[in-house]
């Protein structure tokens, strides 16, 4: 999935999204003690951001669940994998018992060892976040039972990978709205990304739109 841009609206329904999955999976931890952060020095491309857990006398600390997220571009791209971060540092700000790791602008043919490199690490929830990716990620859930994934945009599942996407088809229906009404010549243009399923959506959604508003317009692909 290539980079795109993704406005305020997007990093909201991204944010939205993880919160809801990572709250889900563990959601039966009791409430957190008390902690105290620490800078965790930076690696080029993989990041961590450790906390200290500091418990009271006579409480057991629970273990904190280690997630990672792998991004396929930079987080600084104001756009696909900057709304992604987005909502991982929600999420390591908002949970206590959750510690956050990530990598970015990885490709395809490197997501397999990233993936592995965090399990080594301790990573037991691992978030892929390209349509590349996905293959990679259904073969480190066949090898690791134990690690859950979340496939974003894909459509391979298991028992312990699922997928998620934000509802974008939405959007691009309003835009479909929006064309056929100011089209003067009734031949819409469109340029698609590769034809993967996220993409046939948007096209689907976006003719819909163009033809409520004008049955007799085309949209050329």
């Amino acid at each position: 999935m290539d980079s795109r841009a993704v406005g305020t609206t997007g990093v909201l329904v991204i944010a939205i999204i993880v919160v809801a999955i990572v709250a889900g999976v563990v959601g039966y931890f009791a409430a957190p003690p008390k902690i105290v952060e620490k800078e965790v020095p930076a690696t080029p491309k993989t990041v961590e951001e450790a906390k200290q857990i500091v418990a009271p006398l006579g409480l057991t600390v629970m273990p904190k669940l280690k997630a990672a997220w792998i991004y396929v571009g930079p987080i600084g791209d104001y756009g696909w994998s900057h709304a992604h971060n987005m909502g991982r540092l929600y999420v390591d700000k908002k949970f206590d018992w959750l510690e956050t790791v990530y990598a970015e602008s990885v490709s395809k043919a490197d997501c397999k060892q990233y993936i592995e490199n965090f399990i080594q690490q301790g990573c037991k929830l691992i978030f892929t976040t390209s349509f590349d990716h996905m293959y990679p990620t259904a073969e480190a859930a066949d090898e690791h039972p134990d690690v859950i994934f979340f496939h974003c945009s894909g459509y391979i599942r298991k028992p312990n990978m699922g997928t998620y996407f934000a509802e974008f088809y939405q959007l691009y229906y309003l835009n479909g709205l929006m064309a056929g009404a100011l089209t003067k010549t009734g031949k819409i243009g469109y340029v698609a990304a590769q034809p993967i399923p996220e993409v046939i959506r948007h096209i689907n959604a976006f003719a819909l739109g163009v033809k409520e508003v004008n049955p007799n317009a085309t949209v050329h692909v």
